[in-house]
């Protein structure tokens, strides 16, 4: 039923028709609304049989899922930027386990400085860990996704993170059709693990693997990560029939047949894209976006579809890779080498990213005015004034 609701509370509520059985979290802002609102449904018995644990750290909570995971639980967390790095070397072991644990990270940008509020900056960071990593354009998505990480998640005993903005959308209210428990039964069957401990037949996981071996375990991973590419997009099919919407899947195109410059982007800073892009369309520029929602694995072939014909593309993005510049736009690159590509930095720390300022970046793109790697709303006299200070 569709209800004006708050994002954690819409993504708590769907995580619950889930059925996980164990929850471990450690509140970290912009996330904490949603384990506190799971947390409540445990205590109520509403949602059982689950235990939620409570934890002294996100490296523990990253901890307990493994290990209720690999016992054969479905198991959820959710964390958030220097949440989300305290549990780095966990996340790797998780993937390298290949356990099909799901979470939420509400993105917030990394310190220092101490910023709590949204960019990328977390969940990129762990580009390269093994998780599959999905990008929620708004709520409905985000509620949507998770429904479908758990899907993806066990079927290819892999770990998914559902990424969605802090506070943007984690603290947004506004209209969600949260789903039914039985919609959610009818998508996502009891959990069947492929391996599970069990101290009366013990084995050992996550051993030891030297040279001889450990290229081939890697390589293993990333045959998993391609199979993805073929399931996600299949995932969100059966969910476009079951639900009667579509979310999800590997790219979202708009406007993009014939587009003379296509802007590529991910998470709720699209909805802000569109409306903008709509506007210049109707002025007669030939703008379109691709929202990109599978960023690992990426999906290269989708991408390199979708912006055939494009004579530029204009990638924003809400991270940055100091010294270099561009995250995303490394992998558009790789997809689409011919393409004459620019890179935005936007909506860093949570600087609002308006309409105004991407209609006069998109004016200066479609003719061809810039650079290539921009910073949206740069301060220049206060980036003047520092390095006037530091000499």
């Amino acid at each position: 039923m569709r209800s004006q609701i708050e994002g954690s509370r819409a993504v708590a509520e769907t995580v619950a028709r889930c059925r996980p059985e164990v929850i471990c979290a450690y509140p970290i802002s912009p996330q904490t609304h949603i384990v506190e609102a799971l947390s409540r449904l445990v205590a109520s018995g509403e949602l059982a049989p689950c235990e939620f644990v409570n934890v002294e750290s996100e490296f523990a909570a990253m901890s307990v899922a493994i290990g209720a995971s690999a016992t054969g639980a479905r198991a959820y967390t959710a964390t958030a930027s220097q949440g989300l790095l305290y549990m780095t070397e966990a996340l790797f072991n998780a993937a390298g386990l290949g356990l099909p644990i799901v979470m939420t990270v509400a993105n917030r940008a990394i310190g220092a400085p101490i910023n709590i509020w949204n960019d990328h900056s977390d969940a990129m960071s762990q580009r390269d860990s093994g998780w599959i990593q999905l990008y929620a354009e708004s709520n409905q998505e985000a509620a949507d996704l998770h429904v479908q990480a758990f899907r993806i998640a066990e079927e290819l005993s892999l770990p998914v993170m559902v990424c969605m903005d802090g506070f943007v959308l984690t603290h947004a209210v506004e209209g969600v059709d949260v789903p039914s428990q039985e919609q959610v039964d009818t998508m996502l069957p009891p959990y069947r693990p492929r391996q599970v401990l069990d101290p009366d037949d013990p084995m050992t996981i996550g051993a030891m693997v030297g040279p001889d071996a450990f290229t081939e375990v890697r390589y293993l991973a990333h045959l998993r990560h391609r199979e993805a590419l073929t399931v996600i997009p299949r995932v969100a099919d059966e969910f476009a029939r079951e639900f009667w919407r579509s979310s999800g899947g590997l790219v979202r195109p708009y406007g993009c047949l014939g587009a003379e410059t296509v802007v590529v982007a991910l998470g709720s800073v699209l909805g802000t894209l569109k409306d903008t892009v709509d506007e210049l369309r109707a002025e007669g520029l030939s703008i379109g976006v691709l929202g990109v929602t599978t960023f690992r694995p990426f999906p290269s072939k989708a991408v390199r579809a979708a912006l055939r014909g494009a004579r530029r593309v204009v990638v924003l993005e809400r991270a940055l890779a100091v010294g270099m510049g561009g995250i995303v736009s490394a992998d558009v690159r790789g997809s689409v080498p011919e393409a004459s590509i620019t890179t935005v930095i936007a909506g860093l720390g949570g600087r609002p990213v308006t309409k105004a300022s991407l209609r006069t970046m998109l004016t200066e793109a479609a003719a061809d005015r810039l650079k290539p790697l921009t910073f949206l709303d740069l301060k220049d006299d206060v980036v003047e004034r520092e390095l006037r200070r530091t000499g």
